[in-house]
C-alpha cells in the first residue's frame, strides 16, 4: 500500500466559548486547582488539642442557641470600619424579633425578608470610590453600638462587613481599517483611553445582595474547622465559643447585570434580602468563593473565569436538567478523546522507524499553522481550555521537527544561542513527494486571498492582529482540505 501522508490538523477556533467549552473549562479548572493544591499545599500543622494544663480541648457551641430572638441592623457607609451608629442616614434597614433557625416566617413563609431603597451616594463613590455594607445581629434587647454600655454585650453581637461595589477592568481597543484608517470607536472612549490608558478600572454596581445566617449548631473545635469553612467560623477569644456564621451571598448576581458607577448617577438602587441558610448549601457556596486565593493564573484569567461562571449559572437556570447532564457527559467524553488524540499522535511519530512518505514541508507548515491559530485565540481571549489545548498542539508540532530533522546542541558551530543548523534526519527521505508541493501552492493562494479580503474589510488594532485574524481562515481551510 502506498504510504499515507500525515498532515497535522487543527479545528477552526471559535470566536466565543459555547456551553461545551464552558463546562470543559470548569472541569479543567477544578483539575488544575486540585493538582496545584496537592503539589504545593502541605497539610496544616497538627493542632494542639489540649487546653491549659494538658486537659483536652472542649468542643465549642454556638453563642446564639436555636430559636434565639434577634435584631438585624444594616448600615451603609463609605468607610470600611463603621462607628457612626447615631447617623440616621447610614441606617439602611432594621428588622426586629427575627428567630434564629426559623424557616417558616416572612411574606413567602420561607424565613426570608427583604428591604429595598434608593441610596444617595456621595461624590467620592461617584468618582470610583468604595461603599460598604455593615451587618449586625444582636440578641433581642441589645444594641450594636459599643458606646451604649447598658445595651451592648460583646457575646450578644455578631458583625460582618463587605464592600458591595465591584471593581472591573474595562479594556479599550481602537480598531481601524488598515487600508483606509477609518475607525468605529466612540470619540469619548478614545479620549478616555488617552487619559487613563488602554485598561481602566471602574467601580460597578449590582442592585441585589443576600444576607444569609447559617442555621448551624455543629460543635466546632477551634483549629480543626476544615477549609474553606475556617474563613467564616469566628471564635470568641475568651469563652472559646463561636459566633453565628454570616455569609454575603451574591453567587447568582450575573456579571452582565453590573453597571458602572459614575457622576451621572445621583442614587443607586439596593435590595437587601435576609434568609436562613443550611449548612450543606453554605458549604457549596463557600467552595465556589475560594477561587480568589487560587488566583495563580493572573487577574485577566480570573475575570474571564467570572464570565465563564456566568454561562454556567445561566445554563443551570435555563437549561433542561436532562440536557445539561447529557452535555456534561459528552464534554467529559470529548475531553478524553482529545487527550487520546494527542497520545496517539505522539505514539505514531515516536514509533516510526522510517519517515519515508512523510512530508518535511508539511511538518513545518503544520507548526506555522498551529502557531497562527494560537495567536488568534490569544488575541480573541478565547476559553482557557481551548488555549491550553492549542498550546499543547503547538508543542507536539514542534517536537515533530526533531523527528524529521537533526536538532542538537553544537558548541563548535553555534547558531541561535547554541543550536546547530537543522539537518535532514538520517531516517527521513531527502526528497518529498510532489503532492505536498502542489498542496502548498494551493494553500498559499488560499491564505493570500483571505488576507486580501480581510485587509479591506476587517478592523484590527494593529498589523499583527490583522495577520493572525487573516491567516487563521486560510490555515483552517488548508487543514480541512488536507483531511
Amino acid at each position: 500500500d502506498p504510504p499515507a501522508e500525515t498532515q497535522p490538523q487543527n479545528p477552526p477556533p471559535q470566536p466565543a466559548p459555547n456551553a461545551w467549552q464552558v463546562i470543559k473549562g470548569v472541569l479543567f479548572r477544578i483539575f488544575i486547582i486540585w493538582v496545584i493544591s496537592s503539589w504545593f499545599r502541605r497539610g496544616p500543622a497538627p493542632q494542639d488539642q489540649s487546653g491549659p494544663g494538658g486537659a483536652p480541648r472542649v468542643a465549642s457551641r454556638n453563642l446564639f442557641p436555636k430559636d434565639t430572638l434577634m435584631n438585624l441592623h444594616v448600615y451603609i457607609s463609605e468607610h470600611e470600619h463603621f462607628t457612626d451608629f447615631n447617623a440616621t442616614s447610614a441606617l439602611f434597614w432594621e428588622q426586629h424579633d427575627l428567630v434564629y433557625g426559623d424557616w417558616t416566617s416572612g411574606e413567602n413563609s420561607d424565613g426570608c425578608y427583604e428591604h429595598f431603597a434608593e441610596l444617595d451616594i456621595p461624590q467620592s463613590v461617584q468618582q470610583n470610590g468604595s461603599i460598604y455594607i455593615h451587618v449586625y445581629f444582636t440578641k433581642s434587647g441589645f444594641h450594636p453600638d459599643p458606646r451604649q454600655k447598658a445595651l451592648y454585650r460583646r457575646l450578644a453581637t455578631v458583625h460582618m462587613s463587605r464592600m458591595i461595589n465591584k471593581y472591573k477592568r474595562r479594556r479599550f481597543q481602537k480598531t481601524k481599517n488598515l487600508l483606509t484608517g477609518e475607525t468605529e470607536a466612540d470619540p469619548e472612549m478614545i479620549k478616555r483611553a488617552e487619559d487613563y490608558g488602554p485598561v481602566e478600572v471602574i467601580s460597578h454596581w449590582h442592585p441585589n445582595i443576600t444576607i444569609n445566617i447559617v442555621d448551624d449548631h455543629t460543635p466546632w473545635v477551634k483549629g480543626s474547622v476544615p477549609p474553606p469553612l475556617d474563613q467564616y467560623v469566628k471564635f470568641d477569644a475568651v469563652s472559646g465559643d463561636y459566633y453565628p456564621i454570616i455569609y454575603f451571598n451574591d453567587y447568582w448576581n450575573l456579571q452582565k447585570d453590573y453597571y458602572p458607577i459614575n457622576e451621572s448617577l445621583a442614587s443607586l438602587p439596593l435590595r437587601v434580602s435576609f434568609c436562613p441558610l443550611s449548612l450543606w448549601r453554605w458549604q457549596l457556596y463557600a467552595a465556589q468563593s475560594t477561587k480568589s486565593p487560587w488566583n495563580f493564573l493572573g487577574d485577566e484569567l480570573y475575570e474571564q473565569s467570572d464570565e465563564e461562571q456566568d454561562s454556567v449559572k445561566v445554563a443551570l437556570l435555563e437549561t433542561n436538567p436532562y440536557l445539561l447532564a447529557l452535555t456534561i457527559i459528552v464534554s467529559i467524553v470529548h475531553s478524553v478523546f482529545e487527550f487520546l488524540a494527542f497520545k496517539n499522535d505522539i505514539q505514531f511519530w515516536n514509533s516510526r522507524q522510517s519517515l519515508e512518505g512523510l512530508s518535511v514541508r508539511s511538518v513545518f507548515f503544520g507548526v506555522f499553522q498551529s502557531f497562527v491559530v494560537l495567536l488568534y485565540i490569544l488575541d480573541n481571549e478565547t476559553n482557557f481550555v481551548v488555549q491550553v489545548s492549542v498550546f499543547i498542539g503547538v508543542l507536539i508540532d514542534l517536537w515533530k521537527i526533531t523527528k524529521v530533522m537533526d536538532v542538537r546542541l553544537d558548541r563548535e558551530h553555534k547558531v541561535a544561542g547554541g543550536f546547530s543548523p537543522p539537518q535532514p534526519s538520517k531516517t527521513s527521505p531527502r526528497t518529498s513527494s510532489p503532492r505536498p508541493k502542489y498542496m502548498m501552492i494551493w494553500r498559499s493562494g488560499t491564505c493570500r486571498g483571505s488576507s486580501s479580503r480581510s485587509w479591506a474589510a476587517m478592523r484590527s488594532t494593529a498589523s499583527c492582529t490583522w495577520s493572525t485574524r487573516a491567516g487563521t481562515p486560510g490555515c483552517s481551510a488548508c487543514s480541512m482540505a488536507s483531511c
